[in-house]
């Protein structure tokens, strides 16, 4: 195929938007392959839409090739679905009502609506099924940023699979995960399969699939001697062994007025800050009171105290924290409270400076077990320092870009909306499922991040808009310009995706925009091709620049 770039609406940028701070945000925009029409909202223009394309094509072959079947879904969902699985009230969920005032969603995900269909599958003779679709998803994101990295209307590829029991789950996850491998192997992508959270989907055994780049909203969380990867919002590690003042045999108050921080506190009585304890109380969604306890020096992972609690949480107010605990934020401890408790492992060891329910004042030397009884978990957010769990190696943090989440989901959405199914012994069962999803333009972003110059995007070959970039430097002469079009059509005959240069414009407006688009291979035809019968042959990468013969083109385009 060749497209001629005279035709073509391809506006480039020589600058970035001034908001813009990832490296994908203001190449993407500048090569002409993305705009924005509203905060969150992007429209793919036609260079973007080829590469999201090819993306997506690479997806649907890996999907069929495990047995996926390719369905789609709507946008518009009753909200009676989402009440049913109580989750109506996230708040990231776009509400909207019908001239008659019926009530629907517009959802970022679809569990409710495939188990809806589901509910046809009746008998165990009709399972494992695997359907997936790739459907626009919206998302009342609060903080938009980074172009195409976070975003309030998204594609998405979701897969959901159904099955008897564990054990067939257990096969079909094996088999999208190894799916999703050969998915960012062949778009070129550098990534890690890691441990994660499933969040607001519910579930459990998640792996996330993290492209390292320079902006992302997630952190990687890697040891040194590669043998431990995971999500830095499931991560475990070992924190610095923290340093203890002298200990008591109970309790002992100390007046600390006016403290209300851990740095405070540690600088006032002269001590390591991990020495020290940091309650954090939290209400579920029940109306209970917890209060979370780490180390002072560390910080409490809202993923992790998710998945302890098993429900969703807020901070605590102050009106509720003085009721529980008689005393203000920063003076609270664990000591004597009529509330559950639940430490850090970091804290089972050791006596630590907590606050004493009485504002203005903390204890010494106070130990888990001996003076509370917590519920001890891993919440913790791994932070920089800390040690592999598995060999005590260091352990590294990346900025990375969640380009794909699987996660066993059981039946957390079958049985409230009463998708069963009855099993070969008669026994009606509710069917148990996996949810499996990549975004197109999170992996278009990531391939950004990875693959660029100072002077534009380097798409990897599998996911580029053209397979070839020829650039006709004619000056005008109708001969230099129609060798452009026969090398362009010999191509293209061969099966290659060509762009051809032919516009009107100066040779440095070419080259310039060929950098921005980023083809793999260049081709550039000028007067002396009429002389010589060559060309200058360049991939964007820089491995190759040299001259080459015309009747060779076509071969070394092939090795390239």
């Amino acid at each position: 195929m060749i497209a001629r770039q005279s035709q073509l609406f391809i506006p480039t940028l020589r600058e970035a938007p001034a908001d813009a701070e990832a490296v994908s945000h203001k190449l993407l925009v500048r090569g002409g392959y993305i705009r924005q029409v509203a905060a969150g909202v992007w429209t793919f223009l036609p260079l973007g839409w080829r590469v999201h394309q090819k993306v997506v094509q690479i997806i649907r072959e890996e999907m069929d090739a495990i047995g996926g079947q390719e369905m789609l879904m709507p946008v518009l969902t009753p909200l009676e679905l989402w009440e049913q699985t109580k989750r109506d009230r996230i708040p990231e969920l776009f509400h909207l009502q019908d001239r008659a005032g019926r009530e629907y969603v517009l959802p970022m995900t679809h569990e409710e609506t495939v188990t809806f269909h589901a509910k046809e599958i009746s008998s165990y003779r009709q399972l494992p099924q695997l359907l997936y679709h790739f459907s626009i998803k919206e998302r009342d994101e609060p903080r938009s940023r980074g172009g195409l990295l976070r975003t309030r209307e998204f594609i998405m590829k979701d897969a959901y699979s159904f099955d008897r029991d564990d054990a067939g789950l257990a096969e079909v996850f094996e088999k999208s995960e190894g799916a999703y491998h050969r998915m960012f192997q062949r778009a070129g992508l550098e990534y890690s399969a890691v441990q994660a959270e499933s969040g607001m989907m519910g579930g459990e055994e998640s792996v996330d699939f993290l492209a390292p780049s320079g902006s992302g909203e997630n952190t990687l969380v890697t040891c040194e001697n590669g043998d431990y990867a995971a999500d830095l919002e499931i991560a475990r590690s070992i924190p610095r062994p923290a340093t203890f003042p002298a200990s008591h045999d109970a309790p002992k108050e100390v007046a600390t007025p006016g403290v209300t921080t851990i740095e405070a506190l540690a600088e006032q009585l002269g001590i390591d800050a991990a020495a020290t304890s940091k309650a954090m109380p939290v209400v579920k969604t029940d109306g209970t009171l917890v209060l979370g306890l780490v180390r002072g020096d560390d910080r409490l992972s809202e993923s992790k105290m998710l998945g302890v609690l098993a429900s969703d949480y807020r901070p605590a107010t102050g009106d509720e924290i003085r009721a529980a605990f008689g005393a203000g934020g920063g003076s609270l401890g664990p000591v004597g409270v009529d509330v559950e408790v639940v430490a850090d492992e970091a804290l089972r060891e050791g006596h630590f400076v907590a606050g004493a329910n009485r504002d203005g004042w903390h204890l010494l030397g106070v130990e888990a077990g001996r003076d509370y009884a917590p519920r001890f978990a891993d919440i913790r957010e791994s932070r920089e320092g800390d040690r592999c769990p598995v060999c005590g190696g260091a352990l590294r943090f990346q900025v990375a870009i969640e380009v794909g989440h699987i996660f066993k989901f059981g039946d957390r959405y079958s049985t409230p909306l009463g998708a069963t199914f009855l099993d070969e012994d008669g026994t009606e069962r509710p069917l148990i499922g996996g949810s499996y999803g990549v975004g197109p333009a999170r992996v278009m972003a990531a391939a950004v991040e990875q693959h660029y110059d100072e002077n534009g995007i380097v798409w990897p070959p599998s996911i580029a808009p053209y397979d070839v970039h020829v650039l006709s430097l004619d000056g005008g002469s109708a001969e230099v310009l129609a060798r452009a079009e026969g090398l362009a059509g010999t191509l293209g005959r061969e099966g290659l995706d060509v762009l051809l240069d032919d516009r009107d414009e100066r040779p440095g407006e070419k080259f310039a925009d060929a950098d921005l688009v980023g083809c793999p291979v260049r081709l550039i035809v000028g007067k002396r091709t009429l002389d010589d019968d060559g060309v200058d042959a360049r991939t964007r990468d820089g491995a190759s620049d040299e001259r080459i013969a015309g009747a060779d083109v076509l071969k070394w385009v092939q090795q390239h």
